[in-house]
């Protein structure tokens, strides 16, 4: 039997309700949207469990994001990017999912394709054929398991267990319901954040910088960047971006994709020439497995530690359950400063920062640790920025007006503790056909960061009697 719908003062005054999300739990549940904004809209612990209260305040609203929370401690809920209007019919809606943190952050469930979200009707919301929030007017989630719901030639619009998604608790003590919104577009009067030229002047400009470049010290012939990140953040999609460049038509050389294990099984060092007849450039791209959460699986901390020191080969298959052992002989002489690693990027996509788990997050910051110890310079290369944010989707040169890309900026700074202005914001060439201009900067000039990182550490690390004159 369910417990009774508790009695609610109504609210008599228009102060602004107190949303139950975390501000970590709000970002990271935007991070599911892309670049919105929250707008609390109904709390059934204010307003009442009835659906005549939800449907007063959430009607004809656009967009909305449900979250519920039960007494085992699960936040969980559904989205769906159609009004709710008691219209009677049911709904499809492409967009619409399920979500539930799991682990400190949500994971989530799409709809099946060809089937309905949700009815809507005079009721509370329900999603798919089976979920119903705050069922009878009571602070209940229930789950229809089988025949006789509003869509029996429908099943499984959402595929998802109870206990995955709320721990089979269905008594809840929160249901709250927000309107989804577009963050506020870029307006003339804003200042960019970063400046930088958009201009094919500039564009030429850098690449004749990086063509000059040569490393501090006289042994060393090509500086050699590391890329790290976890699996599909874009780290082979970056050479083969830098690669398309310099090549002036779009290249594909490293295996680079969305797999949801690494592409990448091997350590590849990837020179860049100077098209398609041209001298190698001085600099060498050196790409990894991902990282991945679980132990046992993606690149180890260990084979990182022997990277960095040089005693990796190239084309060497790594093995995710026994670290890389150096041959004896090998292993009896350091590694020349020139086969050594002078600059680590991490890669780090910008649509999944709010979404990194605790896990990962760790994994990262060890892997920070070595480098530190090391004394080897980093940088942070955030990718996939169009994907982050609609005006920079539209308008690659607003990615410095964009206030939703600098608070991404700062909390990727944040989670993994290096400075704001070495987070690099870029887009890697990845279903494009041919160059373009805006790409090409933003590219561009994080290489030219590298070089310069890289300078720094060869600087740093070499005798002065090294250093020429």
């Amino acid at each position: 039997m369910y417990q009774k719908t508790r009695n609610v003062i109504p609210r008599t005054h228009n102060a602004p309700l107190a949303s139950s999300l975390t501000e970590e739990k709000r970002k990271q549940l935007c991070g599911l949207l892309g670049n919105v904004e929250l707008t609390l809209l109904y709390k059934a612990s204010v307003h009442g469990y009835q659906a005549s209260a939800f449907h007063q305040r959430c009607d004809r609203q656009g967009p909305t994001l449900l979250v519920a929370y039960n007494h085992s401690g699960y936040i969980f809920g559904g989205y769906t990017s159609v009004d709710y209007t008691q219209s009677g019919q049911q709904i499809t809606d492409e967009k619409a999912f399920l979500f539930s943190f799991q682990g400190g952050v949500p994971f989530r469930i799409n709809i099946n394709s060809e089937c309905f979200a949700r009815y809507d009707d005079a009721t509370m919301p329900s999603f798919g054929e089976r979920l119903f929030f705050c069922y009878g007017n009571q602070p209940v989630v229930h789950h229809e398991r089988g025949a006789g719901s509003y869509y029996t030639a429908r099943l499984n619009a959402f595929d998802f267990s109870p206990a995955t998604l709320y721990g089979n608790d269905t008594q809840l003590t929160e249901c709250e319901v927000y309107k989804v919104e577009q963050a506020p577009q870029v307006s003339a009067q804003m200042k960019p954040w970063r400046n930088v030229l958009w201009t094919a002047k500039r564009r030429a400009e850098l690449m004749e910088m990086i063509r000059n470049y040569k490393p501090l010290v006289p042994s060393v012939s090509r500086v050699r960047i590391l890329m790290i990140g976890p699996v599909g953040a874009g780290k082979s999609s970056f050479f083969n971006s830098i690669n398309s460049i310099f090549m002036g038509r779009i290249t594909s050389k490293a295996m680079s994709g969305s797999a949801g294990t690494s592409l990448t099984t091997q350590f590849r060092t990837y020179p860049v020439k100077d098209g398609r007849e041209g001298k190698p450039l001085p600099f060498v791209l050196c790409d990894t497995m991902g990282l991945e959460e679980q132990t046992g699986a993606g690149l180890d901390i260990e084979d990182i530690s022997s990277i960095l020191q040089g005693h990796v080969q190239d084309r060497y298959k790594f093995n995710p359950t026994e670290p890389f052992q150096p041959d004896e002989q090998k292993a009896s002489r350091p590694a020349s400063l020139q086969e050594k690693i002078h600059c680590v990027v991490y890669v780090i996509d910008a649509t999944k920062i709010s979404l990194m788990s605790d896990k990962l997050q760790e994994k990262l910051a060890s892997v920070r640790r070595k480098v530190n110890s090391l004394g080897i310079a980093q940088i942070v290369l955030m990718t996939k920025v169009d994907e982050a944010c609609p005006l920079v989707e539209k308008d690659l040169q607003n990615i410095y007006l964009s206030p939703y890309i600098k608070s991404k900026v700062q909390e990727v700074s944040s989670r993994l503790g290096v400075p704001v202005s070495c987070v690099l914001p870029v887009k890697n060439y990845s279903q494009e056909l041919e160059l373009e201009l805006n790409c090409d900067v933003l590219l561009l000039t994080a290489l030219q960061q590298m070089l310069n990182f890289a300078d720094d550490y060869l600087d740093d690390v070499c005798p002065l009697e090294d250093n020429p004159k």
